[in-house]
């Protein structure tokens, strides 16, 4: 069958343009698929992020009518009938066509301290509810489609402000870890904005894992911060510690 795809041409904001392409593909191809074809075919210039075409790499992060997606697990014949337009993540720098600069995701992972062991001290034995409870943090792909999706980012540009949820996620697994050592709800609460994220579950929304971003991980983390900072009996409890 022959279908029509509209994709975003371009690397500067003053001449990008939706080009439009018409394509034969199988009944079971996909939408990464269909730009290889039209790589193949008639644009080899057309710049798109791939790497594995299994959904496991999180390489081919676009938004495909409008929505986060990984191009490589959109099968065509899912998608309502129509020109499917493609463009690139809204919330990162453009690099050229759907290819954008995630870079700051990077950085931001620099800040988070990895997990700490306390040296000499004791593994205790683990309950299978606290393994089960971070093991699915760890399936994330570092697609960063939570973090396109994501208002603070994408609309209010709060990046010096505000980690994002793949990050959350991160400091989730790592603060409910129960053999690391270190302490982040500090760093959680003033430097990496937690406050920001007003829980619509946006991220969940696009997350091809189907992790539970803001049930699972924000909104404990959320807890955790109010307890420290917002209880007054915990804090009144601080104070006359450090007093004596």
């Amino acid at each position: 069958m022959q279908i029509e795809l509209l994709i975003q041409r371009g690397h500067e904001k003053s001449d990008l343009k939706l080009q439009k392409y018409k394509v034969e593909v199988e009944p079971d191809f996909v939408v990464l698929d269909a730009v290889h074809k039209i790589q193949a075919e008639s644009s080899p210039d057309l710049a798109v992020r791939w790497n594995c075409k299994a959904g496991k790499c999180g390489s081919c992060s676009a938004e495909i009518n409008g929505h986060p997606k990984l191009l490589c697990m959109t099968r065509i014949v899912d998608l309502p009938a129509g020109p499917i337009t493609i463009k690139p993540m809204q919330t990162f720098p453009l690099i050229k066509d759907l290819v954008t600069d995630v870079s700051w995701n990077y950085e931001v992972n620099k800040k988070i301290a990895p997990y700490m062991h306390s040296p000499g001290a004791e593994v205790p034995r683990l309950a299978q509810k606290d393994v089960e409870r971070i093991q699915e943090f760890r399936k994330c792909i570092e697609c960063f489609l939570c973090q396109d999706t994501c208002h603070v980012l994408r609309s209010h540009d709060k990046k010096s402000e505000f980690v994002g949820p793949r990050f959350l996620v991160r400091l989730a697994n790592l603060q409910m870890h129960p053999l690391d050592s270190d302490d982040r709800l500090d760093q959680i609460y003033k430097e990496f904005g937690i406050g920001y994220c007003n829980i619509t579950r946006c991220c969940t929304e696009v997350c091809p894992e189907f992790i539970k971003i803001t049930d699972n991980a924000i909104i404990p983390l959320k807890e955790r911060v109010a307890d420290r900072f917002y209880d007054p009996l915990k804090i009144l409890i601080r104070k006359i510690f450090r007093r004596n």
